[in-house]
């Protein structure tokens, strides 16, 4: 279909041209703020370039925020974290230059490790889905998952024969963010499953974890001695370890509340 070509154009007649256009051309960010940025460009007296220039950069915007929405809802986050809310001197413990060069993400496009380490309330899953968000709006391909999510979902896998399919899934994202590593014990054949995973991605794409046990408490998890060194092993290769501590912000937050009534009677 091609639009018909017309010389001195109503100004209804042109908004209409241009609407039909934006459809045609499935440019909805310019469809939907043509009028203002026409407005603005007569007020400012901008260029025809400029003018052009301002809504090719509308629409871009708009698609590059459209795909940054896309990958964070792919990515499957339990809730929205984000590195402006997390309360740094709430935790002495995390380094708020080191965090901040992580979300730079050169790390991921290194393919190396993150390990979160601490106990329950001191931001490590905040971290965790934070960092994997601010990925995801720089364009890597994340996902999130709970440790004993993921085992189950391999060994569902395995019993079905799509193992393999399963394993690639994981193997293809940009960053795999495992949460709540160490949380529960696994069996022999569970903790085989993740290290296939893991060994998939080795200095290929990056995972994060985020888990309440030090790396020598990880013998509860994965009860085969040297399977959790090897596991363990390709998790700090070349990775970056922030321990978190032990002291829980989010039950400190809670007392401070509680005794704030108190104070005020």
């Amino acid at each position: 279909m091609t639009l018909p070509r017309q010389r001195g154009l109503t100004e209804q007649a042109a908004d209409a041209a241009i609407d039909n256009a934006c459809r045609l051309l499935r440019l909805p960010s310019i469809r939907n703020e043509f009028n203002e940025i026409a407005d603005r460009a007569i007020k400012d007296q901008m260029t025809y370039r400029g003018f052009l220039a301002e809504l090719l950069m509308t629409e871009c915007d708009d698609r590059a925020r459209r795909r940054s929405e896309r990958r964070i809802k792919a990515a499957g986050f339990p809730r929205e974290k984000s590195l402006r809310a997390f309360d740094f001197d709430a935790n002495p413990n995390i380094d708020a230059a080191t965090v901040h060069t992580l979300a730079s993400c050169e790390w991921i496009k290194k393919s190396q490790p993150l390990c979160l380490i601490g106990d329950s309330g001191t931001g490590k899953s905040h971290m965790l889905i934070a960092l994997g968000t601010e990925a995801a709006m720089k364009g890597y391909r994340v996902r999130y998952t709970l440790a004993t999510k993921l085992v189950n979902e391999l060994v569902e896998a395995a019993d079905e024969k799509q193992l393999n399919k399963t394993i690639a899934r994981y193997g293809r994202v940009d960053l795999l963010c495992i949460d709540e590593l160490g949380y529960m014990e696994l069996d022999r054949h569970g903790a085989e499953l993740l290290f296939q995973v893991l060994t998939e991605r080795e200095e290929k794409n990056s995972v994060a974890i985020a888990s309440n046990e030090s790396f020598g408490g990880w013998t509860k998890t994965f009860t085969d001695p040297r399977l959790c060194a090897a596991i363990v092993d390709r998790l700090t290769f070349n990775g970056t370890i922030i321990e978190t501590g032990t002291d829980s912000y989010r039950l400190a937050s809670t007392r401070a509340r509680a005794e704030e009534p108190a104070k005020a009677g």
